[in-house]
């Protein structure tokens, strides 16, 4: 038998958990904890509305606590199934054509970082408060999402950078971890951090001409592939993460 809101509900818990937090809620259930055990156990900003409406619609809908930790149990099983499936999008912004319709690069943007909701790596060149991206990563750290962003420095610009740091576009996020590449002296002395994407989960990659930047996002002709599923987005992150451990990204002192 359907029941409309508590199906609804499950799903939308699931979705601001996140799929292995989601496991974690049908864990709950299956145990018959009551709502508060699962407010305390799955403590997180943003998540307390979404699992406060599942529990009251299982108590409305007279749904049974097994039955309902099936339901998300299956939910979940089916997301991550769809995870495997590989989707690949242009994304352009600027002036549109008839043949291609345009979509704005900071729209794109937005809507991988609001995908996020355990990890989410970003690498730009420029970088410049824009209040839509600036708000979406508040949203995404108030998740408890872990957020990277690698960014180039004046220094290592030599001088093709004016302005302030790329990394102070950044200060107001709470919680967001910055890099930067460290060269190798012996290397190339112009070389420069010109990687532009962002990774949510390892499931959902943007790559693509834009920087972080409001000109960039909304004004300037660019050109991008948005790729959700397969290995694409994992094998970015890995890369990154890797580049972390070895020394070759560090950790960039707050501005």
């Amino acid at each position: 038998m359907s029941r409309k809101e508590f199906e609804a509900t499950a799903e939308a818990a699931v979705a601001a958990l996140g799929l292995t937090r989601g496991k974690d809620l049908a864990g709950l259930l299956a145990q018959r904890r009551n709502k508060e055990r699962a407010l305390t156990e799955l403590a997180t900003p943003g998540v307390s509305e979404a699992v406060t409406k599942l529990y009251d619609a299982v108590e409305r809908e007279s749904v049974p606590f097994a039955e309902a930790a099936a339901y998300v149990r299956g939910y979940v099983a089916a997301m991550l199934q769809a995870r495997g499936m590989v989707h690949v999008r242009t994304v352009w912004s600027g002036p549109s054509t008839p043949a291609v319709p345009v979509r704005a690069t900071a729209q794109v943007l937005v809507e991988v970082i609001n995908e996020a909701h355990d990890e989410l790596l970003a690498m730009t060149y420029a970088a410049r408060p824009y209040p839509a991206l600036t708000q979406a990563l508040t949203d995404a750290a108030a998740r408890g999402v872990k957020t990277h962003v690698v960014v180039e420095t004046l220094v290592g610009a030599r001088g093709l950078l004016s302005g302030r740091e790329p990394a102070d576009a950044f200060a107001s996020v709470p919680g967001l971890r910055l890099w930067h590449w460290v060269r190798d002296p012996s290397g190339h002395t112009h070389s420069r951090q010109h990687a532009k994407l962002a990774v949510a989960d390892r499931r959902m990659l943007f790559l693509g001409s834009a920087n972080l930047t409001e000109s960039a996002a909304q004004r300037n002709i660019e050109a991008g592939v948005l790729v959700s599923g397969g290995e694409a987005p994992r094998r970015a992150a890995e890369h990154i993460v890797e580049l972390q451990r070895l020394g070759i990204l560090r950790r960039l002192r707050r501005p």
